[in-house]
């Protein structure tokens, strides 16, 4: 009997297995089967696609699966220290491609708290989404150089400890950035709006994905 998930429990699921990626990776090196994680993900992906009815997001998955499984096959042990340079790249397609096909991803979250925007806010969210892209492209480049040229343990440390502190400085930063650009704006604090984003962020993305 299969109990339905619910999309608390997937967001919390996936939150926990981003952290704890790289120190799963570590060990699996230790016990000489990295190679396990990047074909577990590469499965994962196989079952996305087989249960999307929508052509465009089946192929992407189905291309992202047979990657991976090429890397387990070419790349060896390397396979799984490059999976952060993928989560960094499809982050920052996500986002990039709202700004292709508006409304951008920031101005989407605005209008959970903001049916009819402010004057400004348009423009202010289509910069942000574009910060938050270079954000990621920029991270996946340095994820990439670690798996590369460093050791296993500084690979860990940045793309766990590192990438989680470079984001929550950015999401500070902008918060009280937005304070002083907007002084007028009642803007909701960030637990309000971290409320907000956790129960309809996977709305966003299925509707951009819809797209």
């Amino acid at each position: 009997m299969n109990l339905p998930m619910s999309p608390d429990l997937r967001l919390i699921g996936a939150a926990a297995v981003l952290l704890g990626y790289p120190y799963l990776v570590l060990l699996l090196i230790d016990q000489g089967v990295v190679w396990i994680a990047p074909l577990l993900v590469s499965f994962l992906y196989i079952h996305r696609a087989l249960g999307s009815r929508e052509a465009g997001f089946r192929l992407v998955n189905l291309l992202i699966s047979s990657g991976l499984f090429l890397a387990v096959i070419f790349l060896k042990s390397l396979s799984a220290k490059l999976l952060p340079v993928l989560v960094q790249l499809l982050l920052a397609w996500f986002f990039g491609r709202t700004l292709v096909r508006g409304p951008s991803l920031i101005e989407r979250f605005v209008h959970l708290d903001y049916p009819v925007l402010p004057a400004g806010i348009v423009e202010y969210c289509r910069q942000l989404t574009w910060i938050w892209t270079w954000f990621f492209a920029f991270n996946a480049v340095l994820c990439g150089a670690f798996a590369l040229w460093a050791s296993d343990g500084w690979w860990a440390f940045y793309t766990s400890v590192v990438i989680l502190v470079m984001t929550g400085l950015l999401l500070a930063g902008e918060y009280f950035y937005r304070r002083h650009r907007f002084p007028d704006l009642e803007i909701p604090d960030p637990e309000s709006s971290f409320r907000s984003i956790w129960r309809n962020g996977r709305k966003i993305w299925m509707d951009v994905h819809a797209r």
